[in-house]
């Protein structure tokens, strides 16, 4: 079994974190740089950072944010949020990212992830997919816009998709499950994670240890991603390794 992954998820808007992190006595909760290494030192094996105010003006905003992590941290981050072209991809990988997510984008342009792919490798091309269940229940469609749009898109063909342009990771959230803290939603996550070959990061509905016990062994999830949980110290990072460690799953200690 491969080493599962633990990844706090931050958002940032205008250069601060959105909902600042209150388990740790930071100086400054806003600060994402102060994030990034409290979450380093607490045990997280990677980061995500999602620019939610990802404007044109913004974007120097957040080059500069992303430079300044990549010089205090030494694990992986990956950066999503308005990214719409390779150089794009291009400058937030030069500023210090390891992993660029792309999401509305690649929708729109799928071949977005292709000549990211070619260019940068598919190690370094994460394609967010947004999900929610059809009402009939015969499947889950890919949403965009914040989650507010239905592409149309079947869940699963575009995982397969994705895959065959080159994305090297898939990041699956359950819009249904998201801030519920009643579990990821497991069906969702191994669906997808046996349709395709790469990684999938399950993301959605964390609330307690167990739950990211079942979206590894039910669902198959490579590595799992959680927000307020963490920030919120209603679960240290290290807690959840070693229950995951009891539980017979490999983890980075």
């Amino acid at each position: 079994m491969s080493i599962k992954r633990i990844i706090p998820c931050l958002d940032i808007k205008n250069g601060r974190v959105v909902k600042g992190i209150e388990f740790i006595n930071l100086i400054d909760a806003g600060d994402p740089v102060e994030c990034a290494v409290a979450y380093e030192k607490a045990g997280a094996d990677e980061l995500t950072l999602l620019d939610i105010s990802a404007t044109t003006e913004n974007r120097s905003t957040m080059l500069d944010v992303v430079f300044r992590i990549a010089e205090k941290i030494s694990i992986p981050f990956a950066v999503g949020g308005g990214v719409k072209s390779v150089e794009d991809f291009r400058r937030i990988l030069d500023a210090g990212a390891s992993k660029i997510g792309v999401n509305s984008a690649a929708l729109k342009r799928p071949e977005l992830v292709s000549e990211a792919a070619a260019e940068f490798g598919s190690k370094c091309v994460v394609v967010a997919i947004d999900a929610k269940k059809r009402i009939d229940g015969t499947g889950w469609d890919v949403y965009y816009n914040a989650g507010k749009t239905n592409s149309g898109k079947d869940v699963i063909d575009w995982a397969r998709k994705v895959q065959s342009l080159g994305a090297g990771e898939i990041l699956l959230t359950s819009i249904d499950r998201d801030g519920t803290k009643s579990g990821f939603d497991v069906e969702l996550t191994k669906a997808v994670a046996e349709a395709v070959e790469i990684p999938v990061i399950a993301s959605g509905g964390a609330g307690k240890l167990e739950h990211f016990k079942d979206a590894i062994t039910i669902g198959k999830a490579e590595a799992v991603l959680a927000a307020s949980l963490f920030h919120f110290g209603e679960m240290k990072i290290r807690d959840l390794k070693e229950y995951l460690k009891i539980q017979g799953i490999e983890v980075a200690i």
